[in-house]
């Protein structure tokens, strides 16, 4: 993976990015599932998908952070 150059100011956007994402994001969502769960079958439940989908995302995005952190 090649490395890029990034400014202090940059670097404190990405690490805040990535607080935000550990801190806020990630329990929002699990929260979202869980109740998503709570509505019964999983087979036919959007809210359960598109949770599932935004975990993916942000997981996604924490990994990315993380490796320029």
């Amino acid at each position: 993976m090649q490395r890029n150059p990034v400014t202090p100011e940059g670097y404190e956007k990405l690490e805040a990015e990535l607080q935000h994402a550990k801190s806020v994001l990630r329990p929002n969502i699990v929260k979202q599932i869980e109740e998503a769960r709570a509505h019964g079958d999983l087979s036919e439940n959007a809210e359960y998908d598109a949770a599932k989908e935004a975990q993916s995302l942000n997981e996604g995005r924490i990994a990315r952070l993380e490796t320029a952190v």
